[in-house]
């Protein structure tokens, strides 16, 4: 910002997309930093982001991921498995040493929503977050892990409370921590925090509160506005922030999201430096990149959410002064609701379609 499931439903999966006759997608990539799979066409001739056509897709997933084949298959068969359809999922390979490759292009080849590019080199999870939204044409964007897990009804739920909220930034849904086996062991309540007419106000809650937005349903137009995901550590926060300036966000009130929690989490990383270096290998540098100089990247990346949201100068120094406040002080501990031992069988909006075991991914 990866245990298998079994893939002999996925064929049967694809079947079933094939005979409801969607639409294959436009093959153009962003030329940068990227090998093109399958024989594809041209970028956009500015070299920057892919534009709309009138056959684009209404939405773009954009999955970056690097060396992760052990919970890839599970998050490819949980989108591919969604009740809204009309969508693209870009997936943008950083240069992996796994299996990862091999079973992206299986799935490319069977289903024609998938678009699979893969970095000639490990440019860090930060750039090639910022790769596959260059790639994307649909007017709604999402972020996905290949180590989470969704619910068939994600997308359509969240869609739909944008399309009934035309003010709403991003939506996302309640969400429940899983293992690595798959079970619910956590369920994470957070509140609309963000969802205030008032900038200040939602830059306040949403601070205090923390959560996983970043991996929100959100407009397009609006996440390109506020610029690139940063590399410094918890670059994420800012660029949420920074969304937060934009507009409310909404929530669904379901549990329809499943973050994975498990040993090979880049947020299990031992320190601030070792979570900058996934973001992008040059951070190991401490000579070019000491911890202090991505200490001022961090306060800076917030500054720029308030400049770009082009606030009124009464509400600009609202929200300076809870930035202030907030940056002076310890930031507040999200509060967490612990599901039972047997809660994950039991708890309505938990099904655990993605706990079957296999090991094909051809």
């Amino acid at each position: 910002m990866p245990s298998s499931a079994a893939h002999g439903l996925a064929g049967d999966k694809v079947a079933s997309i094939r005979s409801r006759g969607r639409r294959p997608l436009s093959e153009r990539l962003h030329p940068v930093g990227l090998l093109p799979e399958g024989g594809v066409g041209p970028s956009s001739p500015s070299g920057g982001p892919v534009s709309r056509s009138d056959d684009s897709p209404s939405l773009t997933i954009g999955l970056p991921v690097r060396n992760g084949d052990r919970f890839l298959v599970q998050a490819l068969d949980s989108l591919l498995a969604q009740t809204y359809s009309d969508f693209e999922l870009v997936l943008s390979d950083n240069a992996s040493t796994d299996r990862t490759a091999q079973i992206c292009r299986g799935y490319a080849a069977r289903d024609p929503r998938l678009r699979y590019v893969r970095q000639a080199v490990n440019i860090g999870a930060a750039a090639n977050h910022n790769a596959v939204l260059a790639l994307a044409r649909g007017r709604y964007f999402k972020w996905a892990s290949h180590d989470d897990v969704y619910a068939p009804t994600l997308l359509e739920r969240c869609i739909e409370v944008l399309d009934r909220h035309p003010a709403a930034v991003l939506v996302h849904s309640e969400e429940a921590a899983i293992d690595e086996s798959g079970l619910a062991v956590r369920l994470e309540r957070d509140p609309s925090v963000a969802s205030d007419p008032r900038p200040w106000v939602r830059l306040r809650n949403l601070l205090d509160a923390g959560g996983d937005d970043i991996y929100g349903v959100v407009r397009t137009d609006v996440l390109r506005r506020i610029g690139q995901h940063g590399s410094y550590d918890h670059a994420d926060r800012t660029l949420v922030a920074s969304l937060c300036l934009q507009g409310p966000f909404r929530r669904v009130p379901e549990v329809l999201y499943y973050r994975r929690d498990h040993s090979g989490r880049a947020s299990r990383a031992p320190d601030r430096r070792a979570r900058a270096v996934i973001l992008d290998p040059v951070r190991a540098s401490r000579w070019h990149h000491p911890l202090i100089r991505m200490h001022v990247e961090y306060v800076l990346g917030y500054l720029t959410a308030v400049r770009r949201a082009e606030l009124d100068g009464a509400e600009t120094i609202r929200c300076l002064v809870v930035l202030a406040s907030w940056l002076g002080r310890p930031a507040l501990l999200r509060k967490q609701v612990r599901l039972g031992p047997d809660s994950s069988s039991s708890t309505p909006g938990l099904p655990m379609p993605w706990r079957e075991r296999g090991d094909r991914h051809d």
